[in-house]
């Protein structure tokens, strides 16, 4: 099979017929299946999609998000490239051949959507995503100009070897290339206006990206060496704290001894400070050791990306 088409939903009974026509016009020269993830619809997204012929569905009897929507959605698919995009007919189907050319022909593991020109609102949505995007593209190091859009190409070997939770799907990209799936382009793609309904996310997506982001930015360095991150920073705290406690001891003694006046140490808040550097330094270091201990005990501390094996 040439392809599988995972939409994730929510809410989108409106769009789905259309959508699904849109498809099987744009991709007739190709083999595919389309995976759509109900992710606790309270409209009539599931009766619409059962009515519909050669389709493969699964619903959720909750909203969980977007995130497991696209986890289950890349557990069931089998072909050979995986398309993702949104059910809100603001993707486009017109872009899948060419994306699926970058693939085949250019060796791409990824290609993601770029939405240049936006058709959002430009206070709530333009402006925000192109901070968040700059961001994400200073922390992560991959030129994208469109993190998060919806309609990306990748191949199978992907999506099986990356896992996505949380809100994760934002990073899909950075959670791809820690995976050793370094080859990643970018489409320009066309972004239309909301047909149907209402956005599903409000401003908090941005908030909780930047958290997200950080989240991955650092399970990705120190993930399995939290000693090497908490052990450096609780080193440098306590011998800051130190040489601070030094100091105004000496100082203290230096003013006694020569006659000057001088303040008990107990007095000084710069003493109070230092000790609290010194406790900080300390507990950092033993969050470091924690940590070690945790990761030496989990199951996935050997779980290697193996690229291929040559010989018996």
């Amino acid at each position: 099979m040439d392809l599988s088409i995972i939409i994730p939903l929510y809410n989108e009974a409106d769009s789905l017929p259309e959508l699904r026509a849109w498809i099987d016009k744009v991709l007739k020269d190709f083999t595919y299946e389309i995976i759509f993830v109900d992710d606790g619809s309270t409209d009539d997204s599931w009766s619409v999609i059962q009515q519909m012929d050669d389709v493969r569905a699964i619903r959720f009897r909750r909203n969980y998000g977007k995130s497991a929507a696209l986890y289950e959605g890349f557990a069931a698919a089998e072909g050979d490239i995986v398309v993702t995009m949104d059910a809100d007919l603001q993707d486009s189907p017109e872009e899948i051949p060419e994306m699926v050319r970058m693939i085949r022909e250019e060796g791409y593991d990824l290609v993601s959507g770029w939405k240049q020109h936006r058709k959002d609102n430009p206070l709530t949505k333009n402006l925000p995503s192109k901070l968040y995007n700059w961001t994400a593209r200073k922390v992560t190091g991959i030129k994208l100009h469109d993190m998060n859009c919806g309609l990306k190409a990748y191949r199978k070997e992907v999506v099986k070897n990356i896992e996505v939770y949380g809100e994760m799907h934002r990073y899909i990209p950075y959670l791809a290339k820690n995976a050793g799936f370094t080859k990643i382009g970018e489409k320009p793609v066309h972004h239309q206006k909301r047909k149907y309904g209402v956005s599903k996310f409000g401003m908090n997506r941005f908030v909780n990206g930047l958290l997200d982001l950080m989240s991955l930015w650092f399970l990705s360095r120190f993930g399995g060496k939290p000693m090497h991150f908490f052990g450096s920073s609780g080193i440098l705290m306590f011998l800051i704290g130190f040489v601070m406690t030094v100091w105004i001891i000496a100082a203290k003694l230096y003013h006694q001894a020569n006659g000057l006046k001088f303040r008990a140490v107990t007095d000084q808040p710069l003493f109070y400070l230092a000790l609290v550097a010194v406790i900080l330094g300390v507990m950092l270091f033993l969050a470091g050791f924690l940590g070690e201990m945790i990761s030496r005990s989990s199951t996935e501390r050997n779980n290697y990306q193996i690229k291929e094996r040559l010989g018996p």
